[in-house]
């Protein structure tokens, strides 16, 4: 399978990129989330400026995205699994949506939302524009912040 480097045309323009469920390549997430989700870039480069990226989060049972936003849209698609999703900057679990295989969710930039995962193998897909970046509502959430605490 080629990469998306190789997948360029000598115009400079992408070429179709395929990949098999057996093909991608998942990792742990950035340190930007808790410790214990997996991450699989399908497309594009999250860091780059302006650019359209989708990638695929795992996560088991009980794992849980604490109240944070984004400065672009997000489009997020349950793929398996279970995801119980709400918005706000505060964690309520009696204001939530469970969603399901299929289910499709727009969060517009700065939208603050939470969701934890309520099977194990949830796995979900997002699309958006970068660079992907995070604000937490409370700082204290931000795994990036934990070497900070006394």
């Amino acid at each position: 399978m080629a990469t998306q480097e190789q997948a360029r045309t000598t115009a400079g323009a992408e070429a179709p990129a395929f990949m098999a469920r057996d093909e991608l390549s998942w990792g742990p997430a950035p340190e930007v989330f808790p410790a214990g989700a997996q991450f699989c870039v399908l497309h594009g480069d999250p860091g780059a400026q302006g650019a359209m990226f989708t990638v695929r989060l795992k996560a088991s049972h009980g794992y849980c995205f604490a109240p944070h936003s984004h400065p672009h849209d997000e489009h997020v698609t349950i793929l398996s699994g279970s995801l119980l999703l709400g918005t706000g900057p505060t964690l309520d679990r009696t204001r939530v949506r469970t969603l399901e295989p299929g289910s499709y969710v727009f969060l517009p930039r700065e939208q603050f939302h939470y969701a934890w995962a309520a099977d194990d193998d949830t796995v979900f897909q997002v699309h958006a524009i970068g660079p992907f970046a995070i604000t937490y509502a409370n700082p204290e959430d931000d795994p990036r912040n934990a070497g900070l605490r006394h």
